[in-house]
């Protein structure tokens, strides 16, 4: 193998692919990248069995070659190096990289022995817009669980209900929908929200369509030059559907700013409890208080005023109501509950694309 790449290329290369590299697995080839000539291309791969992401950069290809080499020190060397055009030599298994002020030599293993997640020969196809899907993702990824005592809940669901896409994540705690678009054939995809997250740095600030191609075992979201490939998990999702209220006993229509500056402050007295808070919603004075005591802090209220209809209280955790009033871009945000436990909705008066349930605590 003998080619030139440019530092800036091959940085930015490394720095896709090279956080998938898992260096604390039980396969050593694992914690490296995978560095391939095709087609006057140069490829980088990663891969942790689950998830490997690949990018393909332009190259000027002298001989061709592949080798592996440890992913961490690759990529914190080549971003050290300055800009301009490196060259890259294999010689015996090592890597030899040269520029104008410095030479190199990395040990690498060969690349007959990197796995490489099975190609998806009889798939379903399909495209979605770029900025959708990485806005929509943004919406819904951070309500997935982390627990791995229920798999399928540390997934998003990305399915088609009557020629519509949706995305949809849930801990059983907190559950975010979000519908992104039209889709043109019935898709129904568990996608591990780990992968979701590697491929939300991978969408970046691009505005291309994400080509979206999947059979029932795994799926691949190519992004320009970027291919990323996830298996899917296994089992039923739960029918989250039915969990959302449609009409309410209580609503306040107020301020997101607001809103979001109550809770902050009220979590700070908190902390003790768990994050608990506790809202009020009194319609004679059209305002919104939310209330937390800390025993050994003291206590505080802080109150909003909106649009309201109806009385009540209900105590939330203040992170999950946080981390849902962030998730929306309007200035509005209409906040819906019937009984001290029932399910509390958040949506956009202006926006009925998404909708955030968070699930009451007993106070």
């Amino acid at each position: 193998m003998k080619l030139q790449v440019t530092q800036e290329n091959l940085t930015r290369a490394l720095g896709t692919v090279a956080r998938v590299a898992n260096s604390r697995g039980t396969l050593p080839i694992l914690a490296n990248v995978l560095l391939k000539t095709s087609n006057n291309r140069l490829s980088i791969a990663a891969t942790n069995l689950d998830i490997a992401i690949t990018q393909y950069i332009g190259s000027k290809v002298a001989e061709e070659g592949a080798i592996t080499v440890p992913a961490r020190l690759m990529q914190d060397f080549i971003s050290s190096l300055p800009s301009g055009v490196i060259n890259l030599e294999l010689q015996d298994n090592k890597l030899h990289i040269t520029t104008e002020q410095y030479q190199s030599t990395i040990n690498g293993i060969v690349a007959d022995d990197f796995p490489v997640m099975p190609a998806i020969t009889k798939g379903e196809s399909w495209t979605v817009d770029g900025t959708s899907f990485k806005k929509g993702l943004q919406q819904v990824v951070f309500a997935a669980s982390s627990d791995e005592s229920r798999p399928v809940l540390t997934g998003v669901l990305i399915h088609s209900i009557d020629g519509r896409l949706y995305l949809a994540a849930t801990d059983s705690y907190r559950l975010a929908e979000k519908q992104i678009g039209a889709a043109k054939t019935d898709v129904s995809l568990l996608v591990p929200a780990t992968a979701l997250h590697d491929l939300l740095r991978i969408l970046g600030d691009q505005e291309e369509t994400v080509h979206v191609t999947h059979d029932d075992q795994q799926v691949l979201f190519k992004v320009g030059d970027v291919e990323l490939v996830a298996r899917m998990l296994e089992g039923k999702y739960p029918d989250y559907r039915k969990l959302i209220p449609q009409s309410f006993s209580v609503e306040v229509s107020l301020k997101r700013a607001d809103f979001v500056n109550v809770t902050k402050v009220s979590s700070l007295f908190a902390r003790e409890s768990a994050g608990s808070v506790t809202i009020k919603v009194d319609e004679a004075s059209q305002t919104l208080s939310i209330r937390s005591i800390a025993s050994q802090l003291g206590e505080n209220t802080a109150n909003a005023s909106g649009s309201v209809k109806g009385d009540g209280e209900i105590t939330l955790n203040s992170r999950y109501l946080l981390d849902a009033l962030q998730a929306f871009s309007g200035d509005d945000v209409t906040f819906g509950f019937n009984g001290k436990l029932e399910a509390t909705l958040l949506k956009d008066p202006k926006d009925d694309t998404y909708a955030h349930i968070i699930m009451p605590l007993k106070s």
